[in-house]
């Protein structure tokens, strides 16, 4: 059996950050709306769940930002909590994972196998992550803490 060689969906990727965008600036102007425009972190925390995402601006140009978003919670043995940086293109409308857990500088494709046992499209993996992950956003009830409040609890 002859199997093709693996080409991404470029097309498919953009839509998927486009989304990632819209989601996520939604956050962070809603974040800023009801902080203040000076505040670079924020916390949503689950409303029956023990769970709180941080969303914390590190970097700021005039076109790009870079986000860090990660899960707070009690630390667990031999689990690393998700943690992800991302970019935010604002003339492009797109956001795309810089980096994930222990991974950075995502190519378009990888070979399979690997020694990484990285997927072919791990790039669109993780954006993928991330796109489900904004999505929970929509789906649950989260609550904007004041920035700080719940990480001391934990």
């Amino acid at each position: 059996m002859k199997t093709g060689r693996y080409s991404p969906s470029l097309d498919a990727l953009l839509r998927l950050c486009s989304r990632n965008y819209r989601s996520l600036t939604g956050l962070l102007l809603e974040g800023r709306r009801r902080q203040g425009d000076d505040q670079r972190c924020f916390e949503w925390r689950h409303a029956q769940e023990p769970v709180t995402l941080r969303l914390e601006l590190h970097e700021q140009t005039r076109y790009t930002e870079v986000v860090t978003i990660e899960r707070l919670a009690p630390p667990l043995p031999f689990v690393d909590p998700p943690r992800m940086e991302v970019r935010l293109y604002h003339d492009a409308r797109v956001a795309e994972v810089l980096t994930g857990q222990h991974f950075s500088r995502f190519l378009p494709v990888y070979p399979y196998p690997n020694a990484k046992m990285l997927q072919r499209d791990e790039k669109f993996q993780v954006n993928l992550f991330l796109a489900e992950l904004l999505e929970q956003f929509r789906q649950s009830q989260w609550q904007l803490t004041r920035q700080g409040e719940e990480s001391r609890k934990l």
